[in-house]
């Protein structure tokens, strides 16, 4: 699909709600169309889990999904306006971070969607450990 991929997207981040690490408190989007991108995993264009045991690969894996996933409709990083993320373990979060971080370090204009993250005891699959839902405007 093309077509005009730049909406209004404001992000911001009132004082009284804190300046939080990576994302925004609040956006606000003006779009001509919404793309909801259903919960990535780790698996690959075959099906195959990469990263088993390892977060790190995990994560990169679940990235490269969503950017694919933002392709197909037209878009990059600099269109998404929420993530929900799930992670099996808290303990991860410095991981994800960084993941996080290199995947929208290739934004242009810089994209800081809202962000949800939450640990679950487990994800759909036993050897998942992250999933990301996604939602970008264009």
């Amino acid at each position: 699909m093309t077509g005009d991929t730049t909406p209004a997207i404001t992000r911001l981040n009132k004082p009284e709600l804190g300046t939080p690490p990576g994302y925004s408190q609040i956006v606000e989007v003006t779009a001509r169309r919404m793309i909801f991108i259903a919960g990535q995993t780790a698996l690959d264009a075959d099906g195959h889990l990469i990263g088993k045991n390892d977060f790190t690969a995990q994560a990169g894996q679940v990235f490269e999904n969503l950017a694919v996933a933002l392709r197909a409709s037209g878009c990059t990083a600099a269109n998404l306006v929420k993530l929900t993320v799930f992670l099996t373990d808290m303990d991860n979060l410095a991981r994800y971070r960084e993941a996080r971080n290199r995947f929208f370090n290739s934004a242009t204009p810089p994209a800081a969607p809202a962000v949800t993250l939450v640990e679950v005891s487990k994800l759909y699959g036993p050897d998942f450990l992250i999933e990301i839902e996604a939602i970008a405007a264009a």
